[in-house]
This record gives structure tokens, C-alpha cells and sequence, in this order.
């Protein structure tokens, strides 16, 4: 049968708008069927953990990109501090995972070489993107070096296909395209955004560290998906907190000697006294952008865990645009036409890797 043939004995029959309400209701009712049905298969407990866990992502995050920011623009002048801050919190996840070896009688994971060498790297690559990040925050506004930052998405799917040979389809690469248009797109009005006192090479350092940043972040997850396919072959909550603690750690080592080498420490006490609002604001400054970021990554990785990677990967698309509005709002960050722009086609770009990695999910 020719393809005319074929379309001339399609049935054409429309539906009235009675028939298309129907339609609608009976598919609302199936989605509502399927998610009350999702709902029973786990205890309450479940979704109460998942449910802390997404807003921990959801609020921490942003909470820690914006007091970077305000680090630098209540007088800090420090790259390695704020970059040490990042994982002096090292402990938290630590604290939950010491009492699941005393109470649930869950033995640690054996050490060995290979194991070892990889938290090494991965601790070292950790303290350096931390570094990197923390230059791009001190000269970009909050919202604009967070838009940047999403880039991470497509040099995860880059290097994920490379290392850990995940799949890809139309949906994903559609994803990494319109997630670099929209890094080109800010790239191109970078002059509407720019704090006083930044200079041009300045902003284009703060914006090639961010690119740079996002790319190391995007190699840093797909190693570490490879330590636990290659290393570990196994995924239990404890195994990865005990990932978590040994990159923070090893991180935090690695960054606490580059403090010591720039004689940072020793600078503190008076970047405190020159702070804005005191040493006072300084020290809650320093100590809710640890804790902030140590619960948002022990948020993501509990939702990973309880959930999946598609719900993390919505929720990190959420957190965007949450992280450039509260900049806005808090921080006073300009939102050109061209802001606002980047930021649709960079939540319109997560949606497709998200709808993407969902395929991929139900063909497997």
C-alpha cells in the first residue's frame, strides 16, 4: 500500500469537545491511578526521606551559590577560603553514616588500592573545581554564573558517554545543544550584567573558570559513576555517603594545604575586621555556606538514591532559576531580557535530557 493509500484510510473522524474532555479526565485519572499506586508500593517513611531530601537540594544550593556571592561583595576577597569552606562541612554526611555502622550492623567497604587512588583523584579534582567556581563567584553575579553552571549537564552527558558509555538519543543531544546556546547567549550580553568594578579581563575570567568548572564537574560525576560500576558494582546508601565523606575529606586536605601555602588563614582576622556587618557576619557568612553545601550534596545523593537520576535531574533544573531569582531578590543582581532569556532555554534544555534519560530508563 502506497503511503497515499494509507492516509486516505486513516480514519479522520474528529472527537467533539465532549468526547476530547472525556479523553482528558480518563487520562488524569490514570496518571493519578499510577502515581496513588507508586505511592503504596513505599512506606510513608520513603517519601517523607525523599520529600527532605528534594528540598534540602532545593534550598541549600541556591542558599550557597547566593552567600558565595555575598561573601565577595560584603568585602571577602579570598578564592581559597571560600573554596575551603566548600568542604569543611565534611563531617555531616560522616555523622550519619558512623551511627548506620553502629546501629544497623552494616560493615564498612573494604580498601583496597584501586579504591584508594580514585578517592584521591576524585578529592583532588573536587578541591580543584571548588577553586574554580569560587573565581567565577567572585566576579559574576550569583544568577549569571549560576546559569553557566548548568553546563555541567551537557559535560556530564559528554563524558558519561565517553567513560561510563551511557546512552544517548535525540532528546539528550537536543538537551546539550540548547544548553550551549544559552551559555553563548549570556556570553554575548555580558555587558548588561556586570558588578562595578569588574573589569573585562575580570568578567571573562569569572566567565571561562565557570565553563571550566562545570566541565570538571561534569568529568567529576562521570568518574565517580564509573568507581561505583567498576569498584564497587553495588548501590546502598551507606556505599555512597562513604563516597561522599572520602572525596569531601580528601578535598578538604587538598584545599586546606593550598590555604596554608597562600597564607590565607592568617588573613582571615582581618578580612573579618573589614567586613560588612563585622567579624560577626563574617564567621555566619563562612559557616552557613558549609553547611549549606554539605546538605545540598547529601540532599541530591539521598534523592539519587531514594529516587532516581531523572528526579534529581528535574530538581537540578528547578534549582536554577530558584538560584537566579533569590539573587535577584537578595543580592540585587541585574536580569536583562537576555538573563531571561538563557534562563527558559536552560530549564527548556534540562526538560529534554530529563524526557530523554526517561526514555532511556523505560527502554532498559
Amino acid at each position: 500500500m502506497s503511503y497515499d493509500d494509507s492516509y486516505i484510510s486513516m480514519d479522520v473522524t474528529e472527537q467533539t469537545p465532549q468526547e476530547s474532555s472525556t479523553s482528558l479526565w480518563k487520562q488524569i485519572s490514570t496518571i493519578k491511578e499510577t502515581a496513588l499506586e507508586a505511592f503504596r508500593r513505599k512506606p510513608i517513611s520513603h517519601w517523607i526521606l525523599l520529600a527532605l531530601s528534594s528540598v534540602a537540594m532545593l534550598v541549600a544550593f541556591p542558599a550557597s551559590s547566593i552567600l558565595s556571592r555575598v561573601y565577595y561583595n560584603n568585602g571577602g576577597k579570598s578564592k581559597w577560603i571560600i573554596s575551603w569552606v566548600s568542604v569543611v562541612g565534611w563531617p555531616i554526611p560522616a555523622l550519619l553514616l558512623f551511627p548506620m555502622y553502629f546501629l544497623s550492623g552494616i560493615r564498612p567497604t573494604p580498601l583496597n588500592w584501586k579504591l584508594i587512588i580514585s578517592y584521591i583523584v576524585l578529592g583532588f579534582l573536587s578541591a580543584t573545581d571548588n577553586l574554580m567556581y569560587a573565581y567565577a563567584y567572585a566576579y559574576l553575579p550569583a544568577s549569571t554564573a549560576s546559569l553557566l553552571a548548568s553546563s555541567s549537564l551537557v559535560f556530564s552527558v559528554l563524558f558519561g558517554c565517553l567513560l561510563a558509555k551511557n546512552q544517548l538519543n535525540a532528546s539528550i543531544l537536543n538537551a546539550v545543544f540548547i544548553i550551549t546556546a544559552a551559555v553563548v547567549m549570556i556570553g554575548l550580553d555580558s555587558n548588561s550584567d556586570r558588578y562595578g568594578g569588574i573589569t573585562d579581563r575580570q568578567y571573562i575570567l569569572g566567565f571561562v573558570w565557570d565553563i571550566l568548572g562545570s566541565a570538571l564537574h561534569g568529568l567529576i560525576f562521570a568518574l565517580s559513576e564509573l568507581v561505583f560500576i567498576k569498584l564497587l558494582d553495588r548501590k546502598s546508601f551507606h556505599v555512597v555517603l562513604e563516597q561522599q565523606v572520602m572525596v569531601s575529606l580528601l578535598a578538604f586536605l587538598f584545599t586546606t594545604l593550598g590555604v596554608l601555602l597562600n597564607n590565607d588563614f592568617q588573613n582571615m582576622k582581618s578580612e573579618a575586621v573589614s567586613f560588612i556587618g563585622g567579624t560577626s557576619s563574617y564567621l555566619l557568612v563562612l559557616i552557613w555556606s558549609a553547611i549549606s553545601f554539605q546538605l545540598g550534596v547529601l540532599g541530591g545523593t539521598a534523592v539519587l538514591f531514594l529516587s532516581s537520576t531523572i528526579l534529581a535531574g528535574v530538581l537540578n533544573a528547578v534549582r536554577v532559576p530558584i538560584t537566579s531569582i533569590g539573587a535577584v531578590i537578595f543580592l540585587k543582581d541585574p536580569m536583562s531580557g537576555f538573563k531571561i532569556l538563557s534562563l527558559v532555554i536552560t530549564f527548556w534544555g534540562f526538560s529534554s535530557y530529563i524526557y530523554g534519560s526517561s526514555s532511556i530508563s523505560k527502554s532498559s
